[in-house]
Parts: C-alpha cells; sequence; structure tokens
C-alpha cells in the first residue's frame, strides 16, 4: 500500500518545526509534499497557506500540515479556501477533536506558542484519528 501524502507548509517563523516535523513524518512512513518555504527568510503566510490549501483541495495530498508563529494567521489563509477545515491546535485535546467533530483536514500549529513535543504530539494524534460522522456530519455539511 502507499503511504499517505500530507503535504507540509510553514513561514518564516514555522520553519524550524516544520523540518522537526517533516522528519517524524517521514520516520513514520509518511510521503511528504514540503510546500516550503525553505528558509528563515521572511515571507507571507497566506501565500504557503494557499499553496497547502490547493495541495490538500486537488489530491495530491490527504491532510495538511500548518506552520506559523502562532498558528492563527496561517490557518486562517488556509480556511479561506473551498474544502479546507483547518484547526488551529495547541494541545493534544484539541487535535483528537478537530478530527473527531469537525473533520478537519489541515492541522494548524504554532512555533512560537506550542512545544516542539507537544506539537508532534498533537500532528500524531491529527493523523491516527478518525471523524466520527453522526450528528457532526450535518454540521460539516453546512460549511460548504
Amino acid at each position: 500500500m502507499a503511504a499517505a501524502s500530507i503535504a507540509i507548509a510553514s513561514d518564516h517563523a514555522g520553519f524550524d518545526l516544520k523540518a522537526a516535523l517533516i522528519e517524524d513524518l517521514q520516520a513514520a512512513g509518511m510521503a511528504v509534499l514540503d510546500l516550503g518555504t525553505d528558509s528563515r527568510d521572511s515571507v507571507d503566510y497566506p501565500d504557503y497557506g494557499a499553496a497547502l490549501a490547493q495541495a490538500v483541495t486537488s489530491g495530491k495530498a490527504t491532510r495538511g500540515v500548518l506552520v506559523c508563529g502562532t498558528g492563527i494567521g496561517i490557518a486562517i489563509a488556509a480556511n479561506r479556501h473551498k474544502g479546507i477545515r483547518a484547526a488551529h491546535c495547541r494541545d493534544t485535546t484539541d487535535a483528537r477533536l478537530a478530527r473527531q467533530h469537525n473533520d478537519a483536514n489541515v492541522i494548524a500549529l504554532g512555533a512560537r506558542t506550542t512545544g516542539i513535543e507537544v506539537a508532534k504530539d498533537c500532528l500524531r494524534i491529527f493523523l491516527s484519528t478518525g471523524f466520527e460522522g453522526g450528528r457532526h456530519q450535518r454540521r460539516i455539511d453546512k460549511l460548504g
């Protein structure tokens, strides 16, 4: 069976955390689509949120991971795109419930607000948790 493809993108503030997350994803056998940025040089997070949204909605990736300083701005940028449900997560409960109740297809993490081990745990939980469906599905359907 082919490895799941996970798209990942960050701005300059998230560059180091993104690199650490890529290492963990690859160690877990995941195929990773790295959409940049490729350095700590200043860039605009909406560009990377849009690139990741396109990769997920086009089917190039099954899920996405976004990282900026707080995780907030890049989540907002991604959520502007139809079909994206990006959840800003700061702990494993957020990550689990984002999948179970909201069928989030993108996790957004804050490199300046969330420790690296917590971020890794959030990502692991996000990728291993399924959507519960049921009463939650009608709510997802209303999102368009």
